[in-house]
């Protein structure tokens, strides 16, 4: 269970780890994401589904307008920013969301939170745009530091490991460092191990959920991201779409193994999975 001291507030919401877990829902506004690329790319359309998630019973909404998925192309933040400002600035003017920004450019993680964002979800764990550290700094919101090897269009390629957990564990803890050093307020840092990105589809990303629980040496809330993922698929050879089941025993092992925040897409029923192992953890 997470340090009671990893209790976080986003825009009057105290999110208090130590004592359930809590649920972000992807709203990706791309046409290429791997789960539901172009489902959502009419604005319209995305601010009634983060409408949706909401009434499901999502915690936060974590609005992305560029995929990341193995091989993805990189997107210029003009086309980002266009994607993803309308949708944040109709969520937060029509809705009490807590929304979180998917990005890895700090101009669009400024003007996210200018438009309503609380929150960067930043894949590179400040590694990619110099100026992202400030912004963060600068603005004081939570930022998620995640574990990648390179970058979404290289880090298939090499996922051998000495010790893939030691070599999370310290990855994260080399960031936190340097987001810390770069003013980033500690007490918001929240970690993700980064299933998928940069693990084998074989064995890494089963390791990290059955050893999930180490990370809680780094003392700060976990966030965790199995839905549909392609290491699910590839175990019971199934697609995207067909992935829900498989989806909600990861989320149930994570819970039970660590994680604080669990990301998925389907909303309305993994938070019915949460719910059930929190019960059981916590009783």
């Amino acid at each position: 269970m997470s340090n009671p001291l990893s209790a976080i507030e986003v825009k009057g919401k105290v999110f208090e780890f130590y004592s359930k877990t809590y649920i972000m829902g992807v709203l990706n506004v791309t046409p290429d994401s791997f789960s539901d690329g172009g489902k959502f790319l009419d604005h319209q359309r995305a601010v009634d589904r983060g409408k949706a998630m909401l009434e499901e019973g999502a915690d936060i909404i974590d609005v992305g307008g560029e995929s990341s998925r193995p091989g993805a192309k990189p997107v210029p933040a003009a086309e980002e920013l266009r994607r993803v400002i309308p949708v944040i600035k109709a969520l937060s003017e029509e809705s009490q969301a807590i929304l979180s920004i998917d990005t890895t450019k700090a101009l669009v993680a400024h003007e996210a939170l200018s438009a309503g964002a609380s929150l960067i979800n930043d894949i590179s764990a400040l590694r990619f745009d110099p100026d992202m550290a400030s912004v963060v700094a600068d603005m004081g919101v939570p930022l998620v530091l995640m574990h990648m090897r390179g970058t979404p269009q290289t880090m298939q390629h090499d996922t051998v490991y000495a010790d893939l957990i030691d070599e999370v564990i310290g990855f994260l803890r080399e960031r936190i460092s340097f987001a810390e050093q770069a003013g980033v307020d500690g007490r918001k840092i929240i970690i993700d191990p980064g299933l998928g990105f940069g693990k084998s589809l074989e064995q890494g990303n089963f390791r990290i959920l059955k050893e999930l629980r180490k990370l809680q040496s780094l003392e700060k809330p976990i966030l965790i991201g199995p839905s549909r993922k392609a290491f699910l698929g590839h175990l019971l050879q199934l697609p995207e779409d067909d992935r829900e089941e498989a989806t909600a025993a990861a989320v149930a092992v994570a819970v039970m193994n660590g994680a604080d925040i669990v990301r998925v897409h389907d909303v309305k029923k993994m938070k019915r999975v949460v719910e059930v192992v929190d019960a059981v953890k916590r009783s």
